[in-house]
């Protein structure tokens, strides 16, 4: 379980951060379970990138998960669910135009 916990930390931060982003872009929110889908699945794709580029991933790919790790997940996950949140609700918005 314990290479998982990153894992479900950055979807559950991604669908934070959908729904944090749905709230600020009024305009652009895709009402909160579309904030939460779209945000969990940025959360693990934002986690993921960040694990890739070395924060945190070393520590949480051993098992390990100390508080900068824990953070990272976090950090990543919820940039990575607003961001994606915004841009499928901007693009959303533009379609139906």
């Amino acid at each position: 379980m314990g290479s998982f916990l990153p894992l479900i930390i950055q979807l559950i931060s991604g669908a934070v951060g959908g729904n944090v982003a749905g709230a600020v872009m009024k305009n652009a929110s895709l009402g909160t379970l579309g904030n939460s889908i779209a945000g969990i699945v940025g959360g693990g794709l934002g986690g993921q990138i960040l694990a890739m580029l070395g924060a945190g991933g070393a520590a949480a790919a051993g098992g390990s998960m100390d508080m900068s790790s824990i953070l990272s997940s976090v950090l990543g996950g919820g940039v990575g669910g607003g961001v994606l949140m915004a841009i499928i609700g901007m693009v959303k918005k533009a379609m139906a135009k």
